[in-house]
């Protein structure tokens, strides 16, 4: 059966969260090259065919907890973006489809919220309890609100609307169960969310471990599922137009940003996790988690998708930073080579196991004609990466 770490390993070259970011209220475009040079002239006609025939694994029909975002949501932001790709409405068919098939198998929990919980279900405390993942409905739900954004300010798509506004209003209230549960932390620099410490018995009817003291508990998600939630909560923002969801994601920015270190004087580099608070030391004062560079560059480019997504948007990053991001990935980590493309990790460490060290950061291919270059010459449009990555992208460079 397919894991979460196999689907990761998988796609660490592909553009597997190319279709998390756009700008708000629209989607960047570039400057055409001619049909006949254009390398995503035929992309399309190569990923209908292997969302199709991929989508018969039905994973909408039994996945839960993390699984949600690794193992349905490509699924959910290909049909998403087909749809605006294409503007033909089989795809919304098919989003709906697979989110109903997910959405319904919800669990009511003992505060009323709904979830959709499993053991190991990823984070900390994955074996310890049968738990809900803030990580997995996040990119569950960040497709469906996208959708839902577009059919409630298309006339064509009026028939739909009560449908939208029922997708947000579950984004909404998941939002509101995760607040509701302490796991959003005010820290000296910004803001972040934690894995709460405790989860459910099997029945899902009482809790287990420590609900009392939730609000001084936890483990600091690492910076690259930080992004991801961070990225649902600025699309929920640009959706509803709530100042709540644009603070929250600028809070965690801020401290993603204050983490970020200087290297040579126009590279930058980051940990995969660090510390945040109390809740994050053990009794003999050493960390929960080890502080460093992860050998897995997948997850880098997970949070340069975030930061690219708070400056088209105006949150937090800047110009500067944006060109550091560029720097570092084309000038330090990238071999110099257009086709067969290959990137080195982002601290220059020795490549670890399986992880691919280092990929192109796709989402800089809007700031950038040589990485767009790059991405373009090896992307796989009918591959796993590409289930969302290729209208996503296609749709966001203008190309639909």
């Amino acid at each position: 059966m397919t894991s979460r770490r196999d689907v990761l390993r998988s796609v660490v070259g592909a553009p597997f969260l190319a279709w998390l970011v756009r700008a708000p209220g629209g989607f960047l475009a570039a400057a055409e090259p001619s049909a006949s040079s254009d390398p995503t002239r035929d992309w399309l006609a190569k990923w209908e065919p292997y969302i199709i025939s991929s989508s018969r694994n039905r994973y909408c029909d039994r996945e839960m907890g993390e699984e949600i975002g690794w193992l349905i949501s490509p699924y959910l932001s290909g049909f998403c973006y087909g749809y605006l790709a294409t503007k033909d409405r089989k795809w919304l068919d098919r989003l709906f489809d697979w989110a109903d098939a997910w959405v319904r198998r919800g669990v009511k929990e003992p505060d009323g919220f709904v979830g959709w919980p499993k053991s190991e279900s990823g984070g900390m405390y994955a074996k310890e309890f049968y738990t809900d993942n803030q990580l997995g409905e996040a990119m569950g739900l960040r497709p469906l609100v996208v959708a839902a954004a577009t059919i409630l300010k298309t006339p064509e798509l009026k028939d739909l609307a009560e449908r939208a506004r029922t997708y947000l209003e579950l984004s909404e209230a998941t939002f509101r169960k995760w607040d509701a549960r302490s796991c959003w932390r005010q820290v000296k620099d910004g803001g972040l969310w934690v894995v709460p410490a405790f989860g459910l018995d099997p029945s899902a009817k009482k809790w287990v471990g420590d609900y009392e003291g939730r609000a001084k508990t936890g483990f600091s998600h690492p910076a690259n599922k930080q992004n991801v939630i961070a990225l649902w909560l600025l699309e929920m923002a640009d959706a509803t137009g709530k100042a709540v969801y644009r603070e929250r994601a600028a809070k965690w920015f801020e401290l993603m940003k204050s983490r970020m270190r200087l290297r040579d004087g126009k590279f930058v580099v980051w940990n995969y996790w660090d510390p945040a608070g109390a809740w994050d030391y053990k009794k003999d004062h050493s960390t929960a988690h080890w502080v460093g560079v992860h050998p897995n560059g997948g997850y880098y480019a997970i949070d340069v998708e975030g930061m690219v997504g708070a400056f088209e948007r105006g949150v937090v990053f800047t110009k500067e930073d944006i060109d550091r991001l560029i720097a570092t990935n084309r000038d330090f980590m990238w071999n110099k080579q257009v086709r067969g493309a290959k990137f080195q990790r982002i601290d220059g460490g020795k490549p670890q196991g399986r992880w691919s060290p280092g990929v192109v950061w796709t989402a800089l291919a809007r700031h950038d004609a040589k990485l767009r270059e790059v991405f373009e010459a090896n992307h796989n449009p009918a591959s796993w990466g590409g289930l969302a990555g290729t209208p996503g992208y296609l749709v966001r460079r203008g190309k639909t």
